[in-house]
């Protein structure tokens, strides 16, 4: 077998192996081995690359400003496994493009992950990870597959990140609703799209325009149109008199604080150190729905992970069996749970509450990693099936929240969506 032979063999596998991984694929943050917890993708900013508080910042990053992406996650089997990661390229809606891996990446696309450290002095021992996202050469959608290395087939999680370049400008605000029926429930987003000096054929249909609410998949508002072109200043106004671009502005979202088990922190109503592993209640929980809206400062329903004895919260931070009660009276035909990004804003059995009637309130138990969470309580109906966060909640359009604006355009001869504009901004900040 010659030396081309050879070459072609290994590429021919290594895109067999792709479409065996793309099959099973969705482009969705989601955990599929249990064992997997606390999964963080964020950007390594600041000069400090051990601050806690760099998870609060969003996967999104330009590729104009050379700031790597760092994955940390662990793994409850408390044995090394070896895991590879690699990147998948998605259009706008989160479709997978037709882009081969050499359009999107400076370097072989199958990395393996090498760095990794025991935890120290746990009751629930693990392995924790690291691993840093390597360059892409498109701005645009990417969700990253990690898997395990001696079964190409086992996919263990998957988390979506966004790269961007700004070549188009965004001007955006966010204020209560011109609705008078829903002005002190529901945001609205106004903005407009400055496209001088940017080639396009038809900006009125080729901008793709999404807006999101907290980092959160679930809060996001699509298909918006331009109400006005302003084609000899190339501006676009999105300024939508149907309410298409309002959002229900929620509440401050409740929080615990476990980094440390020697003493009860905020919201903790007790901690139960057991020698196999430790027990917090958090405080009982009460619905928020009726009353006046109360101003409290929170992470917008992120959070983050340390440990207060030590200050190192990637190994030396204990998974906490995390107790969480709401006092209602049961509520039939729906299903409540605990919600936050912890676990990626998706309702399932992990965050699924239960109905104690000897205590008379819904009740589940998370196993947690030490730091501090922010969460809320939504319901689901079962028929038909939807999500209701104010039920328990409210939702007030006095909360504080931030929002995302991403514009999204596929160039003349491209084949496949790109990020071209990228815009974060709040509405009720706190000075």
């Amino acid at each position: 077998m010659t030396v081309y032979q050879k070459l072609f063999s290994v590429l021919l596998i290594g895109l067999c192996c792709t479409t065996v991984v793309a099959q099973q694929l969705q482009t969705i943050d989601r955990i599929y081995d249990s064992k997997i917890q606390t999964v963080l993708l964020f950007p390594q900013v600041g000069t400090n690359p051990n601050d806690p508080a760099l998870t609060l910042n969003p996967p999104v990053i330009s590729l104009d400003e050379q700031v790597p992406l760092q994955l940390e996650f662990d793994d409850l089997t408390a044995d090394y496994r070896s895991f590879r990661a690699r990147l998948v390229h998605c259009n706008a809606d989160w479709q997978r493009s037709v882009l081969n891996d050499i359009e999107f990446t400076y370097e072989y696309n199958d990395n393996p992950i090498t760095d990794y450290q025991v935890s120290l002095n746990t009751k629930i021992p693990y392995y924790h990870y690291r691993f840093t996202i390597p360059r892409v050469k498109l701005p645009g959608n990417y969700v990253l597959v990690v898997y395990d290395e001696r079964n190409r087939n086992n996919i263990l999680f998957t988390r979506r990140f966004s790269t961007y370049q700004n070549r188009v400008t965004v001007a955006a605000s966010v204020r209560f609703s011109t609705d008078p029926a829903r002005q002190f429930s529901d945001q609205q987003i106004d903005l407009a799209l400055n496209y001088k000096g940017y080639q396009v054929i038809s900006p009125q249909d080729d901008f793709k325009v999404v807006i999101r609410q907290n980092y959160r998949d679930d809060r996001e508002i699509r298909g918006l149109r331009p109400t006005n072109v302003l084609a000899f200043d190339q501006v676009l106004e999105y300024r939508l008199i149907d309410l298409s671009n309002t959002m229900p502005g929620g509440n401050e979202f409740r929080f615990f604080d476990t980094r440390t088990v020697l003493s009860r922190a905020n919201y903790i109503d007790r901690i139960d150190r057991n020698a196999d592993r430790n027990i917090a209640y958090v405080q009982v929980d009460q619905p928020r729905s009726r009353g006046a809206y109360i101003q409290s400062d929170d992470f917008n329903g992120l959070f983050v992970i340390d440990h207060r004895e030590t200050g190192n919260g990637a190994t030396n931070a204990d998974y906490i069996e995390t107790i969480f009660t709401l006092r209602i009276p049961e509520v039939p035909n729906v299903d409540v749970f605990v919600n936050g990004a912890f676990n990626f804003w998706q309702l399932n059995d992990r965050n699924r509450m239960s109905f104690d009637s000897i205590l008379g309130a819904y009740r589940a138990s998370i196993l947690l990693k030490q730091g501090v969470y922010n969460y809320d309580y939504v319901v689901q109906t079962t028929n038909p099936p939807k999500v209701d966060e104010a039920y328990i909640e409210g939702s007030y359009s006095s909360t504080e929240n931030d929002y995302e604006v991403f514009v999204y355009h596929r160039p003349p001869a491209a084949r496949a969506d790109q990020l071209i504009a990228y815009q974060k901004l709040g509405v009720n900040k706190r000075r």
